[in-house]
This record gives C-alpha cells, structure tokens and sequence, in this order.
C-alpha cells in the first residue's frame, strides 16, 4: 500500500447506507475489521462516500486480498462489497461513529 491509512482508533464503526439511505452494512473497529474500516474510512475521507471510483480506489489498497476476494466470493465481504459498487455503478454514503467516552454518570 502506498498510502499511509488513517487512524480509526477513536470510531466505533462506520455504518454504509445506500443510494435511499437504508442501511446496508456496518463496519465495526474490531479484529478482523480492522482495515476494511480503515480503507473505507479513508475512501470516505478522499471521495466523500463509495462509489465506483472509490471502489477501485480501495480494491488498489486492499493489494493481494482483492484477488483472494475474486477468486473465493464470499470470503471477503467488505471487498465483494466494492466489488459490486464497481460492477453496477452505486454508490453508498458513509457514516463514521465515534467511541464514547468511559465517564461515569
């Protein structure tokens, strides 16, 4: 990856809605997710949302697992989900949501 990707220590998750603004997916800042959350969230950050340009954008950063992902559909589903904003031309809005502070009430 040539670009350095953001730091998403302080999201909880970002949540995907489509082009009618009915949620379609979520990606949690947990183990496994942790950089599909950050290249989205940078695709969010360079291209406003995911579209087919932002799409190709973050299958070039997902480097060698974009392939896993087309050669084992369903293995990867934040990339299929690229993937399928490139094949047929939509777009999704992302929605990035902070942690909450720990202060006790």
């Amino acid at each position: 990856m040539s670009k350095k990707l953001p730091d998403v220590s302080n999201i909880e998750r970002l949540e995907l809605f489509g082009e009618d603004y009915n949620p379609t997916a979520t990606i949690e800042n947990v183990e496994g997710q942790s950089l599909s959350l950050q290249i989205y969230y940078q695709l969010a950050l360079d291209f406003g949302g995911i579209g087919p340009k932002a799409a190709n954008s973050g299958l070039l950063m997902y480097g060698s697992h974009a392939d896993d992902a087309r050669a084992n559909p369903g293995k990867h589903p934040n990339i299929d989900r690229l993937i399928d904003v490139l094949n047929n031309d939509f777009y999704l809005s992302v929605k990035a949501v902070p942690k909450r502070s720990n202060q006790a009430g």
